[in-house]
């Protein structure tokens, strides 16, 4: 059992980043239940690991969805694939509306999917979450002048599909 201190601690963190941490991992999985499933998993081992000493909780969080994102991606390959297909296509369609409710913020998640997984985390994880660079570096475990460069050419390539679908920037 966790005390007091430890259940205000995990209330305050549960606040903060549960939807930031549930739309990170909606970025990946497009289903709501499993982006649900795993943002409960991420706070369990949160509370699970209150004992020990992260200088950045908020990173932290991410590292351990990401991780637990990627796991339940290697269990998932093992299953049939043709039932998921169709109830991601039917969650997408859905959920993404509710999510995304202007036509701007749409047509900017679209052109932001068309990215490649590198580039494309590495914009939400900065624009979305509002993470730095030195913080997403340390989340996907890679350089920060690495995080740079890919956040750089991953907005040079935004701007790219943006103007050749006619979307005026400003």
């Amino acid at each position: 059992r966790c005390s007091v201190l430890e259940q205000e601690l995990l209330s305050q963190l549960y606040r903060l980043y549960s939807r930031e941490i549930y739309l990170y991992l909606y970025s990946f999985c497009k289903n709501k239940e499993l982006a649900e499933d795993l943002m409960q998993d991420t706070f369990l081992k949160a509370l699970l690991s209150l004992q020990e000493q992260h200088t950045n909780m908020r990173a932290w969080l991410y590292m351990v969805a990401r991780n637990l994102y990627f796991n339940e991606q290697k269990r998932q390959k093992r299953k049939d694939s043709y039932q998921k297909q169709i109830q991601d296509t039917f969650v997408e369609e859905n959920v993404l509306e509710g999510i995304l409710t202007s036509e701007q913020k749409r047509h900017l998640y679209k052109m932001l999917m068309k990215l490649d997984e590198k580039k494309r985390e590495i914009l939400i994880l900065q624009y979305y979450s509002e993470l730095s660079q030195k913080e997403i570096a340390a989340i996907l475990h890679m350089s920060p002048e690495n995080v740079r460069v890919l956040a750089y050419r991953g907005k040079r390539d935004l701007k790219k599909y943006l103007e050749e679908s006619n979307y005026e920037i400003s």
